[in-house]
């Protein structure tokens, strides 16, 4: 299929799509329930109303605001219902081109729509993310069909470098750089590996991509493949989303059938098969050379460093490895250019970053923001701030490996650099708000006992420690701890960030080195044994 097919079929849904006068829109994505049996009573209420066959049923992705899911958009109009159920269906109906429904109305200029800057999640809640035709005819594949068939791979890696992207996984590292160093390593076979290994508590933007908007992955896998000479690609997703993985399988047979994957794609020399890798849980497969041990069907442990994977990665071949959020980024990056990337967010930390915004907030669900974009703006601005009466005590970033960050740093703006320097980290993008209830020391006895259970052992700091640091953890929970436990405790805690073999446990003291510098107060008070007369001190 050539760029004029592809246009023909955009064309052709869109003026299909033009013909309803209304178009009603599901979530269908998993915090919204009742998805099913909401669009079958809309189309019910459809036949028994005049403007039945003047109204479109659709379901699409995730819509964000996933704390008053179900939630359905009405257009041309742009009305925003909440909390839908089966029940509502018909009173809808009867509502379309007339005064809203009062009751179920969720206004449209809230901050948490109007504050955010979409790019990776521009589509979500507006495509079918089971249709090839509706991705296409929303502008979907041309920028992949653009680069293959009119780009040069080195001019495609320059685009991606000067747009300033950074690896969405954590660690932040140029994609463009990494992308370079592929094409550049020698050997004739090459790989792609897609990270969907989501494995943080309380994040779901990698799920959501893939269950809302699979073929915008598939398409930056395919720009990336080709411009580091990759003829093969996996995606590594871990097994606990099975939505996420029959989406992903329906969108890869739909590529395959319209010539966008396989051989000579779009009548190209560039070839290119994707397979699907399911894992089984393991924290610890996110780690890149962990998941690669894991996608050659081995034990998923990490193995030292160097060689890097961009060298000797899968079956020892040079290997590119991005996560979802990453590769999501590239067709908006082709399509639009790399200035306009690098026109967003700050001087380092360009574009826009999607965060799973959780805890207690009124407006919990996905967002997408600029880089530089304060914590204040989107705790309490897009985030509606907390509810129940309660105050802001603390946000903690990165998952089981960031850090807890204070109301004191609540204007600092969101940036790899600014978060590193607070003792947390982007991480993936979860972002878990905490109000003045909440015990500190528990919620970090909680990341620690995460961190220890999915430890994979293969390195005595990580195994042992984060079984120490637990045990140290659960006394001062239990108050039963002494002077000596909070000067081993940090202790462990430098000695296992500094000698542990990967990523797992380097950062899993974060968020106990983080609650030590800013809540110290509250380990303690919980100290019930001899008590050294400086810290003594330090509790009055």
């Amino acid at each position: 299929m050539h760029l004029e097919e592809l246009h023909q079929l955009a064309d052709d849904r869109r003026r299909e799509l033009e013909g309803f006068a209304h178009h009603i829109l599901v979530c269908t994505s998993l915090g919204c329930p009742k998805n099913k049996e909401i669009i079958a009573a809309f189309r019910q209420a459809l036949t028994n109303s005049e403007a039945g066959e003047k109204v479109l049923v659709r379901k699409v992705g995730c819509m964000g605001l996933c704390a008053a899911g179900p939630v359905v958009l009405i257009l041309p109009e742009e009305i925003y219902y909440q909390k839908v159920a089966p029940g509502d269906a018909a009173e809808i109906v009867s509502a379309l081109g007339r005064e809203p429904v009062q009751r179920l109305l969720l206004p449209s200029d809230l901050p948490f729509f109007t504050r955010q800057y979409k790019n990776v999640l521009a589509l979500f809640g507006r495509i079918d993310p089971e249709s090839l035709e509706d991705y296409l005819a929303a502008g979907g594949y041309e920028a992949a069909v653009t680069t293959i068939t009119r780009m040069r791979p080195t001019e495609v890696i320059r685009s991606i470098d000067k747009s300033g992207l950074r690896g969405r996984g954590g660690a932040g590292y140029p994609t463009g750089l990494k992308w370079s160093t592929v094409a550049k390593a020698q050997g004739k076979k090459k790989y792609v590996v897609c990270n969907a290994d989501e494995g943080d508590p309380g994040a779901f933007m990698d799920r959501a991509i893939l269950e809302s908007t699979p073929h915008a992955l598939l398409e930056g896998i395919l720009i990336a493949a080709y411009a580091v000479g990759a003829d093969c690609a996996y995606i590594y997703v871990r097994a606990e989303y099975p939505l996420a993985v029959r989406r992903l399988k329906r969108a890869i047979r739909e590529a395959l059938r319209a010539n966008l994957l396989g051989t000579a794609i779009c009548g190209s020399a560039f070839s290119l098969t994707i397979q699907i890798r399911l894992g089984a849980g393991a924290f610890v497969c996110g780690e890149e050379t962990a998941l690669i041990a894991s996608v050659e069907g081995g034990r998923g442990v990490p193995r030292p460093r160097p060689p890097y994977p961009a060298e000797k990665g899968l079956w020892g071949r040079p290997t590119l490895i991005n996560n979802v959020e990453t590769l999501a980024n590239v067709p908006g990056i082709i399509q639009r250019g790399a200035d306009w990337f690098a026109g967003l967010g700050t001087e380092k930390s360009k574009g826009t970053k999607v965060f799973a915004l959780t805890g207690t907030i009124n407006n919990a669900g996905l967002i997408e923001v600029p880089m530089g974009m304060t914590l204040r703006e989107i705790v309490e601005e897009i985030g509606g701030g907390i509810p129940g009466g309660h105050t802001f005590k603390a946000v903690q970033t990165g998952g089981p490996s960031g850090g807890c960050i204070p109301a004191e740093h609540l204007d600092t703006p969101v940036s790899y650099e600014n978060l590193s320097a607070l003792g947390s980290i982007m991480g993936s993008g979860g972002m878990i708000v905490m109000d003045e209830t909440t015990s500190m020391v528990d919620i970090v006895t909680y990341f620690m006992a995460f961190s220890m259970e999915e430890s994979c052992g293969k390195c005595v700091p990580c195994r042992v420690g984060t079984a120490q640091m637990h045990t140290l953890l659960k006394k001062f929970q239990t108050r039963t701890a002494i002077d000596d436990d909070l000067t081993t405790l940090e202790s462990l805690c430098h000695l296992v960030r500094n000698t542990s073999l990967c990523g797992l446990g380097q950062s899993a003291p974060n968020p106990v080195l983080s609650t030590l510098n800013y809540f110290r107060p509250e380990y303690l008070e919980r100290i019930t044994g001899p008590v050294d007369p400086c810290r003594q001190e330090e509790k009055q």
